[in-house]
Parts: structure tokens; sequence; C-alpha cells
């Protein structure tokens, strides 16, 4: 397994992580037999949400955790803070109320990063800044940040922080897959890395040292190997395609980053996961982003072929010609 490491964080962070969105809402034994696995693979961090299977995914963990007596080795990326039907919740108030369920339902003191779920740009940063750096200097946060923050906002979060001897935002969670981000998946304010136009938002990461953990890191399906150019409006019209997948990642310009990535992995002897994930992965060991890759699993198989896929180092030249930047692997 491939680490890297976050700022506040005394473990290495594994490059691959697993996503607990999936996670059983009742039956402890298929999760705990999925994170075992995980563990046993050299994956030490997991993402959750407060929002999460109402609150069962961070049970589910917490159990886990305790059951195995293996807390202080593992890595918990956490979020707070998202938007409710009746109003958003980007708020001081919000952020203790979500942490508090949060480390009552992981049956932690504290955990690793805690991140907003959601921004509110009406919201000053001010305050925000202020909770979350209390949190952590009462032990209850290592490290804090914001996904589905724009980077300017986050800029303008720890420009406060340096003004007022705080601790900066010090990890982001935003989109970041071989496929652009072209409308909001879930219509509440997402905010992509990926593709051409997102170019500064990486260099700013890059520059200002905060690790990025990529959700939708297979482009809500797309490159799950599920479905391809040539039967996606089957697939679609028998409703075997997420909403969230049509909405945000099917259109052509995809579809030609998918065809390239389905050559590449026949020439390589590999899945169209892995390679997409090899995408990911190898921005960070080539210094191009500081990336970890967010996977959801539901079977020990399919989460070793994640990981084989974050052990691929793909070169700059394959890299690009992914992305449609350069017009053959010569």
């Amino acid at each position: 397994m491939k680490y890297g490491s976050v700022p506040g964080i005394g473990l290495p962070v594994s490059r691959l992580v697993l996503g607990s969105v999936i996670a059983p809402r009742t039956e402890d034994g298929p999760w705990f037999e999925l994170m075992d696995r995980a563990s046993e693979l050299g994956v030490n961090c997991f993402d959750t949400a407060h929002t999460y299977a109402d609150g069962d995914s961070e049970r589910v963990i917490g159990r886990w955790m305790k059951s195995r007596g293996n807390r202080e080795r593992m890595v918990i990326l956490t979020k707070c803070c998202h938007h409710s039907q009746d109003r958003k919740r980007v708020t001081p108030f919000d952020i203790a109320a979500d942490l508090f369920d949060s480390l009552s339902r992981l049956d932690t003191p504290y955990v690793d990063m805690l991140v907003l779920h959601r921004d509110d740009p009406g919201v000053p940063v001010g305050p925000i800044v202020e909770a979350l750096h209390g949190h952590r200097e009462a032990g209850r946060v290592r490290a804090y940040g914001g996904s589905n923050w724009t980077w300017r906002r986050m800029k303008e979060a720890n420009d406060y922080a340096a003004s007022h001897g705080l601790h900066p935002f010090a990890v982001s969670s935003q989109h970041f897959s071989l496929a652009e981000q072209v409308q909001d998946p879930w219509g509440g304010g997402c905010v992509s890395v990926a593709g051409p136009n997102e170019a500064e938002a990486r260099s700013w990461h890059l520059a200002a040292g905060i690790p990025l953990f990529a959700y939708a890191s297979l482009s809500g399906g797309l490159f799950s190997g599920r479905f391809t150019r040539e039967s996606f409006e089957s697939m679609k019209a028998a409703g075997k395609i997420g909403e969230d997948c049509l909405r945000a990642y099917c259109y052509p310009r995809n579809f030609d980053r998918q065809d390239r990535a389905i050559k590449l992995a026949a020439m390589k002897g590999l899945s169209l996961p892995q390679i997409a994930i090899g995408y990911v992965v190898s921005h960070a060991e080539h210094g191009i982003l500081d990336v970890h890759a967010l996977v959801g699993a539901w079977s020990a198989e399919e989460l070793e072929s994640d990981v084989a896929g974050a052990e691929l180092l793909l070169s700059r030249a394959e890299i690009e010609w992914l992305d449609l930047r350069r017009d053959s692997l010569d």
C-alpha cells in the first residue's frame, strides 16, 4: 500500500481510502469482514460522515474498532454540517452538535480528520475557523478542512487562520477522477477539481500543501466496468445507471476518456476500475497532486482489485493520454 501524510496526524495515511456510505445498517458481520480485509491489505483510513446511513456508518466503524482494539492504528475521516431540507448548517453550533454525535457513534475521544461536508458562502469564515480550532485545541480533532469548499474559500479560511494565530484547514475533500464533473451530481453545492477548467484549483492545493481526499474516484460508476459507450443507452433505459452518474459524468468527452482507459487496461492486463484508481493515485506519486482515492467496495474481492489499482504507477505520458491531453502514447 502507498501512503501519504496529513499535517497533525501522526500516522501515515493510505492512498486508498475505504468509503462507508454503503455500510450495512443492521448487520455488522459483512462490514466487519470487509474492514478486516482492508486492514490486512494496508488500508488504514476510512471515510464516513454524520449523515451516512443515518449515523449507522459511524456506529459500525466504532463497533469494529472497539472489537479489534485498533483505534490508535486507524485514521478516521468524518464529515459534519451537511445541509438539511430546512436550512444550511455551516455554523459553530452545527459543527459542535455533529462532532459530539460522531464521537459518540465512533466510540472515540477524537477524530483524525473533521471535514465540513458542505459550504455556505454567505457565512464568514472567521467563526468557522475559530470553532474548528477550538475543537482541535480540546483534543477532539487532529486535523480539519473542507469538503466541497472551493479553493478560494479555503484560502480565505487559511488567510484568516494565519492572521489570527489559528490552525488552518489541513485537508480537503472534493471530486477528482479521470472524468470531468460536468454537472453537480447531487444538486447541492458539490465541488470538483477534475478536468482542464480546474487546473488552478489543483495548483493551489499542491502549493498550499493540502492533501485531497477524492470522492467519486470511479466517477459514479463510469469507470466501474459495468457499462461502456456501446451499452450505455440500453443500461440507461433499464435504469441500471445511477442518476448522479448520468447527471455528472455521462458525456461524450468522458466516454472518450473511458475508451482510452479500456484500451490501456487491455494493454496492461488490468481492469477498467484499476486504471481509473491508478490514474488518481499516480498524481501523488509524480508530485502532481497530493491525492488519496476514496472507493466503496461490496466485497473483499472488489476491495482487493481496488488495492491493486492503487499500487499501479502510470507514467506522466499515460496520465496525459488518458486525460485527452496527448494524441498518442508514443
